[in-house]
């Protein structure tokens, strides 16, 4: 009790040491200034159930004004649908074929006229052709207009020139600023027409283009097809690129240039091009109504409009900071997933409606929790917030009670829940006797992984001597029931549980390749280090050795990640388990700190390396801050900032697919399942905590659940405690 009492008198002391020792890491590498960067943010409108209408076309105008062109008539986005537009009165009784903008100013052509209310609305132009499709506009407001049985120019309010072209289908008609001309996709071809002579030829002969556009230079002309684009010289058209087909996907609908970047419209959803090279895509529902895009427009404020077949994405770009993402993930977690104190999952009834969101119990609510509270406690250290604190004090006594509301001592249950409220595995909760309570059982290894994580911390971080002994408490109940049941977690039956086994007979009996026998060597070395830090019992310090010196532990521990690998006959080496990353990779952080000796704590060093060298191609920045905190100077950090930054600010579990992706290099089926050459930036993948292979392609709920911010927060602050973050 005395060396107890030791360690927790001397808490800030210890406290102290380990920032500065940590400080010391952290400035052996070069740490991210937290600068602004362009964030993107979405609002989706959608067409009203009851509403049948084809959406055509969207533009915006100088005052920040957007219109939506249907075959109903114009609609404008509103509070999350897409509604009549009756800002004008007059337009609501026109017969509406297009829409442009001039100037920055709507222009609307109808089957008897363009017209415009702009400039005083003396801008209106008689013509004959009742079944106009498209037009568009010239820097003099000359326009020209198409129809199923050709063209006509018109300038000053008159019509100066026409051509019929009654077997030809005009698809898109677009002004060249650079050379002074129009340019005609018609079902044959590109033509060009010159409104100075009058010259209407054709320019490129292209049977299935169904779009174009001129980049913002204007001397390369776009042309979209169904199985990629052309690029084409502007002033020599008959130089044209090779068909680009290695794209997001190739069916493309719509080309716009916008803010100087190309943007594609397909069936599959929108891309860019990326200035660090490839593309950015955009689709599923995180992004997009749905992902037929019909038409793509610059927006207000530097945004893009993309219109889909079923609603409206206005797309902006936000300058923002990670500390300013922290603050929203923090707002999505405490307002949407704190149950009892838990970080709990929430289920929606109806796909992407929060106010359908119901919390329920998980299999892992004590490593998700976990997750969490080590997330507050590195930033209350950071920044010494109250509430922080008492996010933490709050998260600490949801774990507590997992353990104390069994009748086994030191043993925590899964999760917890009001009797007859649980949602799944009724076999597997029990009565808290007369608590109107229950708990669930078959605890796994999860739970203790993210127990002796966060609940360390927690002793180390929190102020108040008194959390601090019962967080050593805790650990020491937790260690106390492995220990004295013979390295098993034993359930209320009697019977060990199913992944709570460290025994050398269990960890053993596995080949080296497999593996569970490097991991559970990690873990058990790692609660009885940590037990024995905060405890001072010899039994744990005596006991880590017995296992490392006479049933090689430390030996297991060392085994190169390299060799783990398919073992016929063994269900556990069918494929690498990226559970078991999130297991090893939590307890390496208790491992190395916590080691015995210098010697030990080298060689761990050295383990963590290897595994995550393994794992650096998943640029998942908690492995790469987590092996940062042993010195290394080289862990991943630029690529770790790049997974903050592309992390998406929506948590709904959207659908996303990408396995029919043309731009993305695919590797043979292999242990790893490592899928693709690169990995996709987080908002382009399906969303998973760091037990989820970051190489899979397809994936989601349909917007069944919404994630909790721990993703984000855990390694986002634990950053910042480690000094990578500035």
């Amino acid at each position: 009790m005395r060396n107890t009492f030791f360690r927790l008198s001397a808490a800030p002391l210890i406290l102290a040491l380990v920032i500065l020792f940590t400080s010391h890491l952290a400035g052996q590498s070069q740490a991210h200034v937290d600068e602004p960067f362009l964030q993107e943010v979405v609002r989706q409108y959608r067409l009203p159930p009851d509403h049948d209408s084809d959406l055509r076309q969207v533009r915006s105008n100088r005052n920040g004004n957007i219109i939506v062109h249907s075959s109903r008539g114009l609609l404008q986005p509103y509070q999350g649908r897409l509604v009549p537009y009756r800002h004008h009165r007059p337009l609501t009784d026109m017969n509406i074929h297009a829409l442009e903008t001039c100037h920055s100013e709507f222009v609307y052509l109808t089957d008897n006229a363009i017209l415009s209310n702009a400039w005083a609305g003396n801008f209106y132009i008689d013509h004959s052709y009742p079944e106009v499709t498209a037009f568009s506009m010239g820097d003099s407001m000359e326009c020209l207009v198409a129809a199923p049985s050709g063209l006509a120019y018109f300038i000053n309010g008159e019509q100066a020139w026409s051509v019929l072209m009654e077997n030809q289908r005009m698809r898109r008609t677009i002004y060249d600023k650079r050379h002074r001309r129009f340019l005609v996709l018609a079902s044959d071809g590109v033509y060009q027409f010159s409104p100075e002579t009058k010259e209407f030829s054709m320019i490129y002969p292209q049977g299935d283009g169904t779009a174009l556009a001129l980049t913002d230079s204007g001397t390369t002309l776009i042309v979209g097809t169904r199985t990629g684009y052309l690029q084409l010289n502007n002033k020599n058209p008959s130089q044209a690129t090779p068909l680009i087909t290695n794209l997001p996907w190739p069916e493309i609908t719509c080309i716009r240039t916008i803010n100087g970047a190309l943007w594609f419209g397909t069936t599959r959803g929108t891309f860019t091009s990326n200035p660090a090279g490839g593309f950015k895509y955009y689709a599923s529902r995180r992004w997009l109504p749905d992902d037929r895009v019909v038409d793509i427009a610059p927006g207000p404020d530097n945004s893009v409009l993309i219109l889909t077949e079923t609603g409206l994405s206005h797309l902006r770009f936000e300058r923002m900071t990670l500390s300013e993402k922290a603050r929203h993930f923090e707002q999505i977690t405490r307002q949407h997933h704190v149950r009892y104190g838990f970080n709990s999952k929430l289920s929606l009834s109806e796909p992407g409606n929060l106010s359908t969101g119901v919390l329920e119990d998980q299999d892992n609510d004590g490593l998700w929790t976990s997750m969490y509270l080590a997330a507050e406690l590195f930033r209350y250290a950071v920044t010494e917030s109250g509430e922080a604190l008492q996010n933490c004090y709050q998260a600490f006594e949801a774990l507590e009670r997992l353990e104390t509301i069994t009748p086994m001592d030191g043993f925590p249950a899964r999760a917890l829940e009001r009797s007859g409220y649980f949602v799944a595995d009724p076999d597997r909760w029990q009565p808290a006797g007369g608590h109107r309570w229950d708990w669930k059982a078959t605890t796994s290894s999860d739970e203790i992984v993210g127990h002796f994580f966060a609940v360390g911390l927690f002793a180390e971080i929190v102020p108040d001597t008194a959390m601090q002994q019962r967080a050593v408490d805790l650990l020491d109940r937790i260690m106390g029931h492995i220990v004295h049941n013979d390295w098993y977690l034993i359930d209320y039956d009697g019977e060990p549980t199913r992944w709570g086994r460290w025994h050398p007979e269990y960890v053993n009996q596995f080949p080296r390749a497999v593996g569970d026998r490097r991991l559970n060597s990690i873990e058990i070395i790692a609660f009885l280090q940590t037990a024995y830090h905060f405890t001072g019992k010899e039994l744990y310090r005596a006991s880590a050795y017995q296992l490392m010196e006479e049933y090689g532990y430390l030996e297991n521990i060392m085994t190169p990640i390299t060799d783990i690998g398919r073992v016929e006959g063994i269900n556990l080496s069918d494929s690498w388990n990226h559970s078991d990353d999130e297991l090893a990779f939590l307890s390496y952080w208790n491992l190395y700190r916590y080691a015995f000796t210098d010697n030990l704590r080298g060689q761990y060093a050295a383990a963590i390396n290897d595994h995550w060298e393994i794992e650096r191609p998943e640029k998942n920045p908690l492995w790469s801050f987590i092996y940062g905190a042993t010195g290394a100077e080289d862990f991943g950090l630029q690529a770790a900032v790049w997974f903050l930054q592309e992390f998406p600010l929506d948590m709904i579990d959207w659908t996303v697919r990408n396995s029919h992706r043309q731009d993305i290099t695919r590797l043979e089926p292999n242990f790893r399942n490592q899928t693709i050459a690169e990995v996709l930036p987080p908002d382009e993948r399906p969303l998973s905590k760091f037990n989820g292979n970051a190489f899979r392609l397809d994936g989601g709920s349909d917007g069944g659940r919404e994630y909790s911010g721990d993703i984000y927060l855990l390694p986002y602050w634990m950053g910042r405690y480690l000094e990578f973050l500035e």
